[in-house]
């Protein structure tokens, strides 16, 4: 059946990239409802945004969501992430600002959160795109792909040239709750020197050594170091989960990126969604449902880390 969380949790922060404070309300919503943000701190005209892959205004550091209006929300993957990792289909998202707080730089706050309040069952079934032949995009050597596979896999590649993150890869079958206990709480990350160029060109305001792993060669220069040896690249599908549940169901199929970013992946459910064929529709039986991801996930199921 398809669920929505049982009562309202909230949240202050900054925003990374704009350094702005928010507040940010997580309701309950009504089977079919989906996913959506709320902007309230706007007064006139429509302002609400789907949480859907049509409406990314695609920008390289965050993924941002946009209404015809102009309205937008930004660094929405890690709240996404959080919802799909714990199985919340239907959520209404308030938000008094245009970015959602970066927190601790994960999804573990958010996923903590939802899960302290319950989740609920609702009386309509879950519905999920079953991808049916590979979908593939390229740029330069970066490549994500999509294909059949009986539960939503993600294996995901990096590489950097620094050595605190080198050359990574990890991959996970996500079903029963694994986003909660593999993903959740790794950060996201970057390195000292792109962090001097973005507070050159007036980004990142709101990043510190708090909310993000930032690495220097083989120095990592965040207090208390890594939460995992492979924090990056564990961090890297917290995003991938985040951008993929902007299709509006869970995906069944095996998710495939190296060295992809955001827009990569919104470029590949674009792909997918325009394709004739690529996928179909599916109604869940009960088997199915359980192998979703967050199918069975409580509280306890969150690492001690966060």
């Amino acid at each position: 059946m398809q669920t929505t969380i049982k009562s309202a949790v909230t949240f202050h922060g900054v925003g990374l990239h704009s350094g702005k404070r928010a507040r940010l309300v997580i309701h309950p919503a009504s089977a079919e409802h989906g996913i959506w943000f709320k902007r309230s701190d706007i007064h006139l005209g429509d302002r609400l945004v789907p949480a859907r892959w049509d409406v990314v205004n695609q920008t390289p550091l965050c993924t941002r969501i946009e209404n015809p209006q102009g309205v937008s929300v930004s660094t929405i993957e890690h709240v996404m992430a959080a919802l799909a990792g714990c199985g919340v289909h239907n959520a209404l998202i308030e938000i008094d600002g245009p970015e959602v707080p970066i927190l601790d730089g994960s999804a573990a706050a958010f996923v903590r959160g939802i899960l302290s309040r319950g989740i609920v069952q609702l009386s309509a079934p879950v519905r999920a795109i079953e991808v049916l032949q590979p979908v593939e995009v390229r740029s330069g050597d970066a490549w994500a792909r999509l294909e059949p596979n009986e539960n939503l896999t993600i294996d995901f590649s990096i590489q950097f040239e620094d050595a605190a993150i080198g050359v990574q890869r990890k991959k996970l079958n996500m079903s029963n709750g694994s986003f909660v206990r593999e993903l959740c709480d790794s950060r996201t990350f970057c390195r000292q020197a792109d962090v001097d160029a973005m507070r050159e060109q007036g980004l990142a305001l709101g990043g510190t050594l708090e909310n993000a792993v930032v690495v220097d060669g083989e120095d990592v220069l965040s207090p208390g170091g890594l939460r995992h040896r492979d924090e990056a690249v564990r961090h890297k599908m917290l995003d991938a989960l985040g951008d993929l549940a902007l299709a509006g169901a869970p995906i069944i199929g095996a998710y495939t990126g190296n060295r992809a970013g955001h827009a990569m992946t919104n470029d590949l459910l674009c792909k997918m969604m325009r394709e004739p064929g690529a996928f179909r529709m599916i109604v869940c039986d009960g088997a199915t449902a359980a192998r979703l991801p967050g199918a069975g996930v409580h509280l306890g199921e969150i690492p001690a880390v966060a």
